[in-house]
């Protein structure tokens, strides 16, 4: 900025997306045990804009409150995030289900290794 401030976080727009930034994709459970995929660079935001405690979130998931992350992945690029959700909705209901339960469990032994 010109006049020499520098700027916070609560300054920054919320639509600012660098090439440096972190992504993730990520799984949600529905209400109606549907499951949602999407990603983002916040996941606690995204999750509560998800369950309407902030504003914006997925027209699907308004009526399918609340959510439950069960799955969530970094990634380096907004590109690889796409990737990789591309990759994640072409699965089969059974095959996310044993995704989430897989990161469930290495998550409750201390595991840091992610499928």
């Amino acid at each position: 900025m010109s006049d020499g401030k520098s700027l916070t976080q609560s300054d920054k727009p919320d639509t600012v997306e660098t090439a440096d930034m972190d992504w993730y994709v990520y799984l949600l459970r529905c209400s109606d045990n549907t499951l949602y995929t999407g990603i983002t660079t916040d996941l606690v935001r995204r999750l509560r804009q998800h369950n309407g405690e902030l504003a914006g979130g997925a027209k699907y998931t308004r009526a399918k409150r609340p959510v439950e992350l069960v799955w969530s992945a970094h990634c380096a690029s907004r590109s690889e995030a796409s990737v990789r959700e591309a990759w994640l909705k072409k699965l089969s209901r059974s095959q996310k289900l044993k995704l989430a339960l897989a990161s469930n469990r290495a998550a409750e032994s201390g595991s840091t290794t992610l499928p």
